[in-house]
């Protein structure tokens, strides 16, 4: 059965809660980081962006938390646009 997308998020919204997860202290739940964020925005755009980011395998949900496992360090980056890609 297909899903009725009422809103599309915006590069601007998803960066905004990108920007959130990584600088955040502690692992946020859902809950937490919706509130914290410094703009509002619909429950149904938030969970988009929330799918967005797991399919792009730059956080994971452990348990209740969101963490941010995306690599940002600038030699480890180095190293895997150098390296040989492995089928």
């Amino acid at each position: 059965m297909a899903r009725r997308v009422l809103h599309e998020p915006t590069l601007r919204s998803i960066l905004m809660v990108e920007g959130a997860i990584h600088k955040a202290k502690e692992y946020p739940t859902k809950k937490e980081l919706l509130e914290s964020l410094p703009m509002k925005m619909q429950y149904q755009t938030f969970n988009r962006i929330i799918e967005y980011l797991l399919d792009s395998n730059k956080i994971i949900l452990n348990d209740r938390e969101i963490v941010w496992v995306f690599p940002e360090n600038p030699k480890l980056k180095k190293l895997l646009a150098e390296s040989v890609r492995v089928r």
